[in-house]
């Protein structure tokens, strides 16, 4: 593990270039084993997306060892602010306007996850039947929606649901957001591209995560998200986190 963690992590991921597209620009991180996972999506009609997406990855693949997850989410930030230089730099050397991508970063430490990320891909967290965004886009669609301009159904399908507002090597200055959450046995998080999320609805989401085996959800949900039409670039990466100790702290046994 990057960083010490009671919970035993499983995932799986899938990334698929949909039905429109001719390039795939989302790319992925899957490491249940150091307890990182990243999803990033590169800008539809902008330069060499997938560049972009592969070097907010590479840069991510490279996170220093850590005992705490607030200093873990510092690296991970530092990582991206570097990418973000890189891009910038790419970009001026192309001479186009802009290289960029959105990410997402799901950091495992001790008994926490921390995100990072930018951008309208997502973190769901799918907890005791329930699922719940964590990540709130960085949008105009989602700043309008907030201000009660727009309904959740007339944000799902508003023509400029496409129009970000930060991403990987946009601008010179790249904003991020974090947060962390505290872990509980059982919980499930879901990391996905706007591919994925402008397709399905949240019960359809939580319907999949509910029904199918851990192991084929990430597949399950991008092959639904293709049956709904496909228009983008489709990527899924399913976590879940098992506490080896909880099943042990409920067992029943009587004294013969």
């Amino acid at each position: 593990m990057t960083c010490p963690s009671q919970f035993r992590w499983t995932s799986s991921a899938r990334s698929d270039v949909g039905h429109v597209r001719e390039i795939n620009e989302d790319a992925c991180l899957d490491q249940s084993d150091a307890g990182r996972w990243a999803v990033a999506d590169g800008m539809g009609g902008h330069a060499v997306g997938d560049l972009a997406s592969r070097a907010v990855i590479d840069a991510l693949s490279q996170l220093k060892t850590s005992r705490s997850i607030r200093t873990l989410i510092a690296d991970a930030r530092a990582r991206l602010q570097g990418a973000n230089r890189l891009l910038r730099d790419e970009a001026s050397r192309r001479q186009v306007q802009r290289i960029g991508s959105t990410v997402v970063v799901l950091l495992a430490c001790d008994r926490f996850c921390g995100y990072v990320w930018a951008g309208d891909s997502r973190i769901y967290l799918y907890r005791a039947g329930q699922l719940r965004q964590l990540t709130r886009d960085h949008s105009q669609v989602e700043e309008l929606r907030s201000l009660g301009v727009l309904t959740d159904e007339e944000a799902r399908h508003h023509p400029a649901q496409h129009m970000i507002t930060r991403a990987v090597g946009a601008t010179d200055l790249l904003e991020l957001d974090d947060d962390a959450i505290e872990v509980t046995d059982g919980d499930v998080f879901l990391l996905c591209s706007d591919g994925l999320s402008n397709e399905l609805s949240d019960d359809e989401i939580a319907g999949v995560l509910t029904s199918a085996q851990r192991e084929n959800a990430s597949g399950e949900l991008v092959e639904l998200a293709l049956a709904r039409g496909g228009r983008d670039n489709i990527t899924a990466v399913v976590v879940e986190a098992r506490d080896p100790n909880a099943s042990e702290k409920t067992l029943l046994n009587p004294a013969p």
